[in-house]
């Protein structure tokens, strides 16, 4: 058992690991764990199943509020539903990861899911959240914030890892998409993805992810312990 109790926050853009490292974090801290975009993912979903036009953020909203959408909190077990129907597996394929910008940079769509999100944190004493406002919209004050970052090239590749992805045209047009989410994501008026003031940068590059998951508890325990 873990003595750690808090909120660490690990934000950053696609394909840094994040939500391996998060989960092993949460494992290793006996934290609860959330991933905030399989919930932005899961509200794509909605909206595509609605057949709605993403430019159309009344709609979009709409179709996010009217979605019953549940994500677990146990880092050993992925649970993704909308409307009761398993989405996990839909979540990270290409349809929902065209649409899934445009559909959270809808202001009322990041208002609905937020305070869902700090929901879900409430009722945990311990927990990593994982996302790419988590530090400076959703939970600005938390235990411990991370920016994890890593090279576009880097991040490409171990994305075309986890989906068995070989051919290097199609790993290319994966950095591709990743600078192009990036850039859309950095820009928007709404909670742009950046690093939180007090977050600790951590650049994963050079480093595997037992040794970013090692650096995580480290200073989640350092940070706890200064402030007991």
């Amino acid at each position: 058992m873990s003595d750690f109790r808090g909120q660490v926050t690990l934000d950053g853009p696609s394909g840094t690991g994040k939500s391996s490292v998060a989960r092993d974090v949460a494992r290793r801290l006996d934290a609860a764990y959330l991933d905030t975009g399989a919930m932005y993912r899961a509200a794509t979903v909605a909206v595509l199943d609605a057949g709605v036009g993403l430019d159309d953020k009344v709609a979009v909203a709409r179709a996010v509020a009217d979605a019953k959408i549940e994500i677990g909190t146990d880092a050993a077990t992925e649970v993704v539903t909308v409307d009761g129907v398993d989405v996990a597996e839909r979540i990270r394929g290409a349809e929902v990861t065209r649409a899934v910008s445009p559909v959270s940079a809808v202001p009322a769509v990041r208002r609905l899911l937020v305070a869902r999100q700090r929901e879900l944190v409430a009722e945990a004493d311990a927990v990593v959240v994982e996302g790419r406002d988590i530090g400076t919209v959703v939970l600005p004050d938390a235990t411990l914030k991370i920016y994890l970052t890593a090279a576009p090239e880097v991040r490409a590749r171990r994305r075309a890892g986890q989906l068995g992805v070989t051919d290097p045209g199609k790993i290319a047009a994966l950095a591709s998409d990743m600078r192009r989410r990036d850039e859309y994501d950095s820009r928007r008026a709404d909670s742009p993805l950046r690093p939180a003031a007090d977050a600790v940068v951590l650049d994963s590059t050079d480093l595997d992810r037992e040794a970013v998951v090692d650096r995580v508890v480290e200073l989640a325990r350092s940070t706890v312990a200064g402030r007991a």
